[in-house]
């Protein structure tokens, strides 16, 4: 069964940091491109970051490069977003994917991430 847990998600101050994780679990980890994408309430679900199945490539939104980074660790199946210098549009749920060639095969449930003094 696949599974992509998220945790780490919660209310933060502006400027605050937070580290999202995401344990996978019932596929080939490394052999997928693994992503963080965020959806607000009323906007499209946007891509914020992506890293390559070893690792050796990452790509981010225009409006987290700078402040968040993406990482993966293939012995333990976790994929980290660690987000600094938090603002209050950054506010939204966070999902963890896994993708091939393109193609968003796996999701996970989401954790919320609150920007707010």
């Amino acid at each position: 069964q696949v599974q992509l847990v998220e945790s780490g998600g919660g209310l933060v101050q502006p400027g605050g940091s937070l580290r999202l994780s995401c344990a996978a679990s019932g596929f080939t980890f490394s052999n997928y491109v693994m992503s963080w994408h965020r959806q607000a309430p009323g906007n499209e679900r946007e891509l914020v970051a992506a890293i390559t199945s070893v690792g050796g490539s990452t790509n981010y939104a225009s409006s987290v490069k700078g402040r968040f980074t993406i990482s993966r660790d293939n012995a333990k199946n976790l994929v980290l977003l660690q987000m600094n210098t938090l603002r209050p549009e950054d506010t939204a749920v966070y999902y963890c994917t896994a993708s091939r060639r393109g193609v968003y095969i796996y999701w996970g449930q989401g954790t919320q991430v609150t920007v707010s003094s």
